[in-house]
């Protein structure tokens, strides 16, 4: 399997987010290198997502029976989660080459129909953050994806000419962390939609340790572990952290890895066992401290943090929200009283919790 990237394929997102170890949209070029070298190939070699592959396995083998592309997919959820891993293993199973771009690289209708027409008979395109296609590239897809064929102009003024040009057979997988701001008419034309669901702390342990063996570190099932609960239930921030970690090893200790240096170097990190960087933890200090717990305004909090509004509402408050420590109310951002327990403020008086 193979896979070809075109030219203004990654977009660089959100790059100056801080603590980009824990931000899972935050992917460098050495990052990056780093994915590709470590990302599993086949269905027996990838991680989690146990729901999904089955479906896969059993859609991918009736395509291969039938003698027929594969159905589009849609893949949809928060980022690192292996939305273009999956599309890899796919087209290696398929046997199969996968063409990856992303939406912002497709803004003139150019775009999409050269990639369209530099497809092969069965081959995969993968369009990452689909979500942000403009609706242009929209309706050029509409038909290619139901019945394989462009509809192209020629001409000028009253020599216009309408031409249809064919279109091999291909499989378009689409991934969005957005699945929300997904046109109707597009998501419907996806065969197959699945959202990716957070890892569980033996799903990331093992993808820890799979890492670990790639890079020939010495490390134990504890540091696994230990690891893995720092990694806010994404594999790509496994990754990064099991490399900063290995580091640590190496310069203070003679490079093995166990439960309590993996402690330390994540300390040094200021990541906590939640998972939290510095960022993440001053934004709830700010809304206990400062505002009481909330209810506060987003645009508030961004003011006093220094930070941009969408920083935080896409890259922090996901996280925040899935561990129970803010709420969103119609009037702002409320600190639970599990925010209160894990920062070690005092608990919550009962008139403050009968407000939760």
């Amino acid at each position: 399997m193979s896979i070809i990237a075109d030219d203004n394929d990654f977009v660089a997102k959100k790059d100056d987010v801080k603590n980009p170890v824990t931000k899972p949209e935050v992917i460098k070029e050495s990052d990056r290198a780093f994915e590709n070298s470590i990302r599993p190939q086949t269905f027996d070699s990838y991680i989690g997502q146990s729901a999904l592959l089955d479906t896969l396995k059993i859609t991918i083998e009736a395509s291969k029976k039938r003698g027929k592309t594969l159905d589009h997919l849609l893949f949809y959820g928060p980022p690192g989660l292996g939305k273009t891993t999956l599309a890899g293993v796919i087209g290696n199973e398929m046997g199969v080459a996968v063409k990856i771009t992303s939406a912002p690289a497709l803004e003139r209708p150019r775009d999409i129909i050269g990639i369209l027409m530099s497809l092969e008979e069965g081959q995969i395109l993968f369009i990452d953050e689909i979500h942000r296609l403009n609706k242009v590239a929209e309706e050029i897809l509409y038909p290619a994806m139901e019945d394989f064929y462009l509809d192209m102009t020629t001409g000028k003024s009253q020599t216009v000419k309408t031409l249809r040009v064919t279109l091999p057979k291909f499989t378009l997988i689409g991934a969005t962390t957005k699945a929300g701001e997904l046109s109707g008419p597009l998501r419907d034309r996806f065969g197959i939609i699945h959202r990716l669901q957070f890892y569980t702390y033996e799903e990331l342990a093992k993808v820890i340790k799979r890492t670990a063996d790639l890079l020939e570190v010495d490390i134990d099932n504890d540091a696994c572990y230990a690891i893995a609960r720092r990694s806010r239930g994404t594999p790509r921030i496994a990754n990064r952290l099991i490399k900063r970690v290995s580091d640590y090893a190496i310069v203070k200790y003679d490079g093995k890895i166990n439960a309590d240096i993996s402690n330390e170097a994540l300390d040094l990190l200021h990541i906590d066992e939640f998972g939290l960087d510095s960022t993440d933890r001053n934004l709830l200090n700010l809304i206990i401290e400062k505002f009481d717990g909330g209810p506060v305004g987003l645009e508030t909090i961004a003011a006093a943090l220094g930070e941009d509004s969408r920083t935080l509402e896409d890259v922090c408050e996901p996280y925040l929200l899935q561990c129970g420590l803010i709420q969103r109310t119609p009037r702002g951002r409320k600190a639970t009283p599990e925010a209160y327990r894990h920062l070690g403020y005092k608990s919550l008086n009962l008139e403050q919790q009968s407000l939760f």
